[in-house]
């Protein structure tokens, strides 16, 4: 009798114990969409947006099978593509599948502006990112992708700013998204003014290109700013900041304030009850749990069916988790996959 080679019989088992295939393979395509409603503002944002266009495996060997659609919106002081690095948004979504998540189009676009974020809102300042995403990017992609144009199945998502972005335009467009996930939302309670220190130090800028010195906080001012107090007769910034002299302005702080989710959500308890699926998480050790979970007791009171969840972690671990593992599940179970019937 021959003696057995025990090396070879380990590796002969462990291929058979080892999956077929690999984690499904994902597409992705990098494309610009020029945007009519970001034409003409007055801080200079391009109006051509670069996006990135994730596909589900199937996509190319399928051609007559059409599919839902998640916008998935970044956060302050980033872009798509760093966003997409910070997810790991090709192997996120290629493990989201091969854990039985139905194969969706995944659009990631850039919304960052000169002071590093658009809000997701709207003003002749920065032009109008509610325009940008929920007519001209989603045209874009329905008609240039086989997607099932249909509100019930399109969901939004987003972190931190996305987060608030998601709330924002999911409170004003329920024709146009069916399902919402709002990662760790930011700004949803009504800004104060800055410090001392920080408002000298915005009330001194003369140039854009000094805005850029400025620290995370300080920046992020500037860009409620020109979104939420925006200003065509006050160059070169182009909007009213909060604090005069040193001195708080009510009336700046005021349009801040309408800005809010939390302010915002008893005018739109309607439009919120017509989505599918709502969902917010945010980590225990975020600041923002508090104002997450107090948006989603407001919903909740006022017969808006949401989920909520605290897990374990700050603003910015585990993301791609998440990702990966809560928000593309949650849209494979209540986005339609179906096309629906013509009228």
């Amino acid at each position: 009798m021959k003696p057995v080679n025990i090396v070879a019989v380990v590796v002969c088992l462990a291929l058979l114990a080892s999956p077929l295939h690999a984690a499904p393979s994902v597409g992705v395509e990098r494309i610009t969409v020029h945007s009519v409603s970001l034409e003409g503002n007055l801080e200079g944002e391009s109006p051509d947006r670069t996006v990135i266009v994730y596909l589900p495996p199937d996509y190319a060997t399928n051609p007559k099978k059409r599919y839902p659609v998640v916008y998935a919106l970044h956060g302050y002081s980033i872009n798509n593509d760093i966003w997409s690095k910070e997810i790991k948004a090709q192997e996120t979504i290629a493990g989201a599948y091969a854990s039985g998540t139905q194969g969706m189009i995944i659009v990631l676009p850039n919304s960052q502006t000169l002071h590093n974020g658009s809000m997701y809102s709207s003003s002749v300042t920065i032009g109008d990112w509610e325009g940008f995403i929920t007519h001209d990017l989603v045209s874009y992609i329905d008609s240039h992708y086989r997607t099932i144009a249909d509100r019930a199945s399109r969901g939004l998502a987003g972190h931190s700013m996305g987060g608030y972005g998601t709330l924002r335009l999911g409170m004003k467009y329920p024709d146009v998204f069916g399902a919402l996930y709002a990662m760790s939302p930011c700004c949803l309670s009504a800004r104060s003014a800055p410090s001392p220190e920080d408002a000298a130090q915005l009330e001194a800028l003369k140039s854009p290109e000094e805005s850029q010195k400025l620290g995370f906080f300080t920046r992020g001012t500037l860009a409620v700013s020109a979104a939420w107090a925006p200003n065509p007769k006050n160059p070169p910034f182009y909007l009213d900041l909060p604090t005069k002299g040193g001195v708080p302005q009510p009336s700046v702080l005021n349009r801040w304030a309408a800005n809010a989710p939390l302010s915002m959500v008893d005018q739109y308890i309607f439009n919120l009850r017509r989505y599918t699926a709502i969902a917010i998480d945010v980590g225990d050790r975020d600041g923002l749990k508090v104002d997450a979970e107090q948006m989603h007791t407001l919903m909740q009171n006022s017969g808006v069916a949401n989920s909520f969840e605290i897990y374990s972690g700050d603003h910015v671990s585990g993301v791609a988790d998440r990702f990966q593992n809560h928000v593309l599940p949650f849209f494979s179970k209540t986005l339609s996959f179906t096309q629906p019937a013509r009228k």
